[in-house]
């Protein structure tokens, strides 16, 4: 089991932000990212979202990291892919691979409701005739994911003679391997076998827009076993990887209980509630006392089914008190999902 941060990149001048300003939230990623890799902590990973005081641009943001440590990977979850121009994309990505060494790990989606009416129009970006906004970030998505993989995708100028029989010119740089590490956030059991028939990692947040009436993490849980008989029945080539989000916050002392002990009340069972139309589940938090918060961890079916579990973190509190969260839970209840911190 891999134990991960994911951080929404937060930031504004609200009561008690240590996160005031779009370059504290890009500093201090980089800080907590150096601090959890001295943890064990397996990967630093990042929300995008436009038009929001949020992380917006993540490729710069982990190359800065890439460059200041050796081991964590680094990610997104997720990057709307109905806001990307998917040919620069790509050779953003495989340059950032490169600085990192082949760590990245990159999540990506159709997208989730943003505060901005038509956000990607007005990034460029339109529906062809008959496309719907999921149809196009699916496109952009496999045109993206033929870059990565070296396919051609330019006709050369006339001037311009291929030797070795291309008839078309990919882009450049190239990071073999990077086309395995991309993840779909699946919002439903049919986007898990979906993207299992594409060949894309698991990615599955603590929300899915659907509910049978079960908890949560079986109703997740499925999704996964779903997600792993759709992969082996395409015959991929390489095992996929499946992540699974929570936020689990110890009350170890009282800072802890100030900041989230009636959270940890309010937040203590499943939500079912309307999301873009679309009847969803919201799963509950993990608060209270570690050797509870292990326990109930443990029992977790779809945490049990992951093989990364991405921790969602409170960024806006500051790098000192995330670090010290994260060490609580790497000390208290990550061992209780058979994580063990990473050295290499």
């Amino acid at each position: 089991m891999r134990i991960a941060f994911l951080s929404f990149g937060h930031w504004g001048p609200g009561r008690g932000s240590r996160a005031r300003t779009a370059g504290d939230s890009l500093l201090q990623g980089i800080d907590l990212a150096v601090a959890a890799e001295e943890l064990g902590v397996n990967g630093a990973f990042f929300r995008v979202h436009h038009f929001a005081r949020q992380q917006a641009s993540p490729f710069p943001l982990m190359a800065a990291i890439a460059a200041r440590t050796s081991r964590i990977e680094i990610g997104t979850g997720v990057i709307d892919m109905r806001y990307e121009n998917p040919l620069y994309m790509a050779e953003t990505a495989a340059a950032t691979d490169l600085i990192s060494g082949g760590r990245l790990q990159l999540g990506i989606s159709r997208g989730s409701p943003e505060p901005a009416l038509n956000g990607a129009a007005v990034f460029g970006h339109v529906p062809a005739d008959g496309e719907s906004d999921a149809d196009m970030a699916r496109r952009h998505t496999e045109i993206f994911r033929r870059a990565i993989s070296g396919a051609g995708v330019a006709r050369p100028a006339p001037h311009i003679h291929l030797g070795d029989g291309a008839a078309l010119l990919p882009v450049h740089p190239q990071s073999p391997g990077l086309d395995r590490r991309i993840w779909w956030g699946a919002g439903s059991r049919q986007t898990a076998v979906w993207a299992a028939g594409k060949g894309m990692n698991l990615m599955s947040s603590t929300l899915l827009t659907e509910d049978t009436g079960v908890p949560f993490d079986q109703l997740q849980a499925e999704q996964i076993g779903l997600f792993r008989e759709a992969w082996r029945e395409a015959g991929h080539s390489f095992e996929p990887r499946v992540s699974v989000s929570r936020s689990v916050i110890p009350l170890v002392d009282d800072e802890d209980r100030m900041y989230f002990g009636l959270r940890g009340q309010a937040d203590a069972q499943d939500q079912v509630g309307v999301i873009d139309g679309f009847v969803s589940r919201f799963g509950k938090s993990y608060i209270g006392e570690p050797d509870v918060l292990a326990r109930e961890l443990a029992a977790d079916e779809a945490v049990r089914a992951a093989d990364t579990l991405m921790l969602t973190v409170p960024n806006q509190l500051g790098v000192d008190y995330n670090v010290k969260m994260l060490a609580n839970i790497a000390a208290h209840i990550a061992p209780a999902i058979g994580w063990e911190p990473a050295t290499a």
